[in-house]
């Protein structure tokens, strides 16, 4: 009879020698009998949390204490900003403070259940990545952060080391997303590995940071449209913060998002806020608030579909 996989075979798995850890390493995280949450309510796709308890979670390498920025985003912090907005789960993203120690978001994972999905990182150089995949699956993650400088790569060539096409092959078995964190000049790399691997899910963070520089450039939005072509592409829509002109309420992203949503469509499109710099640099509310009230484009059935629907289906596949 097989068993699941300890927590501790997930640590093994996934430090993947980047993070040395001596023993077994307490944890302050309990689980809790939380319970299920309230639905509908709907779903931020994009949050990334962390403790400043680094004795328990240690940093990765390169990393110090003085750039946690802000000091602490706990799951409680971030449910005093999601849940008076109705918000009430969340995909996890791992952060990079940790490196591929996805410990603190797995256990924070289990201490709320039926609250959070999870995207992890792994160490593509090592041997078992396709493993390390099947076990984090069993353990609610749903997707894996991949970008150039995770692999060390110029956008051009960012997908070619060995472990990317272990990582595309598994995902479209296990039916795992790729998370891109990308500008839209590593799209033709990612388009590659789309047609190469057309059944692997795959996710544009952040409207694929088009807009970073202050300006919306037509090319990189007709760049990004064009991966609609890939079924399995899906864009979250969000990181208003960071866009354009970066200040709420982003009446200056419509016209980017009406592109990429009638592209793509609503059911590919899932809204993100990239908590808690969205509420650092503004408030949730205002996030949440340009997709429900402002996009006079979007039928109530579309924003719906952005707010809940397309990041439950593939997030909470099992409600």
């Amino acid at each position: 009879m097989s068993s699941r996989p300890s927590r501790r075979d997930i640590v093994k798995a996934t430090v993947g020698g980047m993070i040395g850890l001596s023993g077994c390493a307490a944890t302050r995280v309990e689980k809790q009998a939380t319970g299920r949450p309230d639905i509908p309510g709907w779903i931020d796709a994009h949050v990334h949390v962390w403790t400043d308890d680094v004795s328990h979670y240690p940093l990765a390498p390169g990393f110090t204490k003085s750039q946690l920025q802000p000091p602490t985003f706990t799951p409680e912090e971030l449910f005093a900003h999601c849940e008076p907005c109705g918000v009430r789960r969340i995909n996890l993203i791992q952060m990079s403070y940790y490196g591929c120690d996805n410990r603190y978001m797995l256990d924070v994972m289990e201490q709320y259940p039926g609250r959070f999905a999870g995207t992890a990182i792994v160490d593509l150089t090592a041997r078992d990545v396709g493993d390390q995949m099947r076990r984090l699956k069993s353990h609610g993650v749903r997707a894996f952060r991949i970008y150039p400088g995770l692999v060390k790569r110029p956008p051009a060539e960012w997908l070619r080391p060995d472990g990317c096409d272990e990582m595309f092959k598994v995902g479209a078995e296990s039916d795992l997303a790729m998370s891109c964190l990308i500008d839209p000049d590593a799209l033709p790399e990612l388009d590659r590995m789309c047609r190469r691997y057309p059944d692997t899910p795959v996710i544009i963070d952040h409207l694929c940071r088009i807009g970073i520089s202050g300006q919306i450039d037509q090319s990189q939005v007709d760049a990004l449209c064009r991966m609609s072509r890939h079924k399995r592409v899906m864009v979250k829509v969000g990181a208003f913060y960071a866009l354009g002109r970066k200040k709420p309420p982003y009446h200056d992203l419509l016209p980017l998002i009406r592109q990429v949503v009638g592209a793509f469509g609503p059911q590919r499109c899932m809204w993100e806020t990239d908590c808690p710099f969205q509420i650092v640099h503004g408030t949730y509310e205002a996030s949440l608030a340009l997709i429900r009230d402002r996009c006079d484009f979007l039928s109530r059935s579309d924003r719906e579909q952005i707010l809940r629907k397309t990041a439950e289906t593939f997030f909470f596949p099992n409600g």
